[in-house]
């Protein structure tokens, strides 16, 4: 919802405040913050447990919006952003924590369907509560609304959310102060990639960002405390390859949220509302998809592992015919298959990465899933800019732009189906049944 609610009030805070060239950034600082914020959950969880992670992410989320809601001028607001992403960060990534922690394996999937269909209520609430309060010309209150949510979330968090005793209690934690430094190096070359407008320049940080993950991954594995799994991104153990499919599956579904709206405005005159709702199709899919075969058998489960990526590729293939000219009919179809195939494997793709998971890395595993699709996000999205740049993304290219960033991101999510044939394999017989 706050997602949603941003990206609608957005344009509101701009004619206020100005700073239009600053209107990625409140989207950057968020997505930096979360990604080093869900990095640390394994540690923190240890010392202090989940719960109170949990409760301290809805907190910092609340204060986040309340430097925003109080803003004067645009850095005000990628600051509150900032600040805002670092308590999602803790909040999303802890969720997969709590699933593995409250709730026995076999109905790990349901539970993940049920976390879904949150986003069906998020999707008609998120823009209408935006659109409200820009039409109105108080922006700020929409930002009211969600601390008043966030304060709500602590107290049901605090109330709900079972006490476990954390497994590193009393023990103080060294700061893996290098790790965390490289995953900035990395995030700050993601982010900048994405708004320069040099192919070069855009290649070189992206390359930068790659080589500071794999360089942070070698580190962490040799590391006491990790940050990620041991076995993450192998491609010998069920943890490690179904974080690799984890990972394409955002990098594919990132263009979905940069780039279609624009498409749809420009080459159709769609309203931003409208465009914003129709984007939202590809998240209704994903929760129709993720509730529909939540109690599948372990061997459907198996088949969708590879069937959603298939069905994400050919949803981004669709939409790279049809977006440019037309059809609609087969724009909507298009966007509604990206969300019914990733919807379709999500919940069976983190079950098997925290079923997969090695003794004493079982936290770890959970909350990496969060910050692995973050990263992909991150990644994707300098990724698209650098293809839409590359084919001539103008007033005049928009259509070339259209075609090419969707075909292109099929190449990850069919790369996923391939990866996800691997993660069958390594875990068939080993889920448990529903």
């Amino acid at each position: 919802m706050n997602v949603l609610l941003l990206a609608t009030i957005l344009p509101s805070i701009v004619v206020d405040l100005g700073g239009a060239a600053l209107i990625s950034w409140p989207t950057i600082g968020y997505l930096a913050s979360s990604i080093v914020a869900s990095t640390c959950v394994g540690l923190l969880t240890a010392v202090i447990g989940a719960r109170r992670v949990f409760v301290i992410g809805a907190i910092v989320i609340g204060v986040g919006t309340l430097v925003c809601g109080f803003a004067t001028a645009m850095p005000h607001v990628i600051a509150g952003r900032f600040v805002q992403g670092f308590g999602g960060g803790l909040a999303s990534a802890v969720g997969y924590v709590l699933v593995r922690n409250i709730f026995p394996e076999h109905v790990w999937a349901r539970v993940f369907a049920l976390l879904a269909g949150v986003w069906s209520v998020s999707i008609l609430i998120g823009p209408l509560v935006g659109g409200v309060f820009a039409r109105v010309g108080h922006w700020r209150g929409a930002f009211f609304t969600v601390t008043t949510l966030a304060a709500l979330l602590v107290i049901g968090a605090m109330s709900a959310l079972p006490y476990v005793e954390p497994a590193g209690r009393g023990t103080k934690p060294g700061v893996p102060g290098l790790r965390v430094g490289l995953v900035w190096v990395a995030i700050a070359g993601v982010s900048t990639a994405s708004i320069v407008a040099a192919p070069a320049q855009k290649s070189f940080l992206i390359a930068l960002a790659v080589v500071a993950l794999v360089v942070t991954l070698r580190l962490d594995r040799l590391a006491r405390a990790r940050l990620l799994p041991g076995d993450a991104f192998s491609l010998g153990s069920a943890t490690g390859v179904g974080l690799w499919v984890v990972l394409l599956m955002s990098i594919a579904w990132t263009p979905l949220n940069i780039f279609v709206p624009i498409f749809l405005k420009t080459l159709h005159g769609f309203d931003p509302l409208a465009a914003g709702y129709t984007v939202a199709i590809a998240s209704l899919g994903w929760t129709v998809a993720a509730v529909a075969v939540a109690g599948v058998s372990a061997e459907w489960s198996a088949c969708l592992i590879v069937a959603g990526p298939l069905a994400l590729g050919a949803g981004l293939l669709g939409m790279a015919v049809g977006m440019p000219s037309g059809p609609l009919a087969l724009v909507v179809a298009a966007i509604l298959l990206v969300g019914l195939g990733i919807g379709s494997c999500w919940a069976f793709l983190a079950q098997r990465v925290m079923t997969g998971a090695r003794a004493g890395d079982e936290d770890v595993a959970a909350s990496s899933v969060a910050t692995v699709q973050q990263t992909g996000f991150a990644l994707g999205a300098a990724v698209a800019g650098l293809v839409a740049n590359a084919v001539g993304f103008s007033a005049d290219g928009v259509g070339r732009a259209a075609f090419w960033v969707p075909v292109a991101f099929s190449v990850a999510a069919l790369t996923a189906a391939v990866v996800g044939m691997r993660l069958r394999a390594l875990t068939r017989g080993r889920v448990a049944r529903p």
